[in-house]
């Protein structure tokens, strides 16, 4: 190790220990531990930094100014440096000089949020309204589960959201004065996908993607609910929608006790928090006609109505994973927390059946409500979640098809892929999102 890198060390554990001193209140020996990196090394940026700082406690914003400046001209490189010396020009009003010293420090960390806050509240003050919201939405953008965020940040940072969202509101109001000769020429044209596209952009919907739990195939697209256009031969089965629910009402009557809770994986510690309230739950109960590939010989003839109806159905059929098909009864006051499924090479197809006043389905961003005897496609890998806020049971026909963009040779290549995880694993693999 070269002298060079032995000052550091040394200045580094003097000012590590200072700081461990003070943040465990022992002033006395901060103060020592910082007075004898100053003897050792008066000239070093991280002890002229820490002088500074001292200095700018005490009042003294001039002196921790000329110290600031002298610690960036010998080392130009340390983010935490400019932001100093910026808080030493906001201490003299020099709030050009801040700017630069602020730029300065996101030059080298183009995250850093201290730095970020403090320029927008800068811009605030300039009366640069847009300049300002600009930098919150990209401070705020910056902000992790693990980023470290103090309690003085906490109102700054509350701030900062309303004037994103005041701008944003402005902003979309000024695109649309542009966007409405466009959208009169283009009245016949669907613009479900611009309009999305627009109100991400505005942060007024979040970007969901497929995260499958267990098969993630690429390159397939990420579509919340899919067109009913697309998929035609859902119209028989919707016009059999009355038989599928004459039946299901017989077995509400008759069979219930053949009612099975959907969330049954797992025991103990293995069950997730957000699944308790449903594990082995008939508040979620599913009736099977398929399992997994598995067919209930006796719950198909139970409703042979039902069954006549799902010979048009394109099945998914991927041995000890699909087919699968139920009937879903959510009760009364019951919701199901969101969760993702657990292969995108399949999609979802809901046949509401009976859906009281109260109900509702969310996939992504995008909320829809059941009406009985409207089929929809969805992306179950796309975090999706229900409620049924009614008096009542909600009931759903639910069945499996294979996503279209996924070629016949991919499903071929999907399906022995899973079946031989299935054989390889056994009773021990578990695929689901719990």
């Amino acid at each position: 190790m070269n002298a060079t890198a032995r000052d550091d060390q040394r200045i580094h554990t003097l000012i590590d220990a200072a700081n461990q001193a003070r943040a465990a209140g022992h002033a006395d020996e901060a103060t020592r531990l910082v007075g004898q990196a100053e003897r050792e090394f008066p000239q070093h940026p991280l002890v002229l930094n820490e002088i500074g700082q001292r200095m700018l406690l005490s009042g003294d914003a001039v002196r921790a100014r000329e110290l600031f400046s002298q610690a960036v001209s010998g080392d130009s490189s340390i983010a935490s440096l400019w932001i100093n010396l910026a808080a030493a020009l906001r201490a003299l009003n020099r709030h050009d000089d801040e700017l630069v010293a602020l730029d300065k420090a996101l030059s080298i960390e183009p995250g850093n949020l201290r730095a970020l806050l403090q320029k927008a509240s800068i811009q605030e003050q300039q009366n640069n309204t847009r300049g300002a919201a600009y930098t919150y939405r990209t401070a705020l953008q910056s902000i992790t589960p693990t980023t470290p965020v103090p309690v003085w940040m906490h109102d700054v940072l509350r701030h900062a959201g309303q004037v994103v969202e005041a701008n944003n509101r402005a902003l979309e109001s000024f695109l649309e004065e542009r966007l409405t000769k466009l959208r009169t020429k283009h009245a016949a044209v669907p613009l479900r996908r611009f309009d999305r596209c627009l109100a991400t952009l505005m942060q007024k919907k979040r970007v969901y993607r497929q995260q499958p739990s267990f098969l993630y195939f690429p390159e397939l697209p990420a579509i919340e609910f899919y067109e009913r256009a697309d998929f035609p031969w859902l119209d028989s089965i919707e016009a059999a929608a009355d038989d599928i629910r004459a039946e299901l009402v017989n077995v509400l009557a008759e069979d219930r006790a053949d009612l099975e809770p959907y969330i049954t994986h797992g025991t103990g510690q293995s069950i997730r928090e957000k699944w308790r309230e449903l594990h082995q739950s008939r508040r979620w109960s599913v009736y099977y006609f398929w399992r997994e590939g598995v067919p209930y010989p006796e719950h198909l003839a139970r409703c042979p109505r039902t069954v006549a109806a799902l010979e048009s159905w394109p099945r998914c059929e991927i041995p000890g994973s699909s087919p699968s098909a139920v009937f879903s009864i959510l009760d009364s006051r019951t919701r199901i927390p969101p969760h993702h499924g657990v292969n995108n090479t399949r999609l979802i197809v809901h046949l509401p059946l009976i859906v009281p006043p109260g109900c509702g389905f969310r996939v992504g961003g995008e909320t829809r409500e059941w009406e009985p005897g409207k089929a929809f496609v969805f992306d179950d890998t796309i975090e999706h979640e229900a409620w049924n806020d009614s008096d009542e049971p909600r009931a759903v026909m639910i069945f499996d098809i294979w996503n279209p963009a996924v070629r016949p040779e991919e499903r071929a290549m999907v399906s022995i892929t899973i079946a031989g995880m299935s054989e390889w694993y056994g009773a021990n693999q578990q695929r689901g999102d719990v």
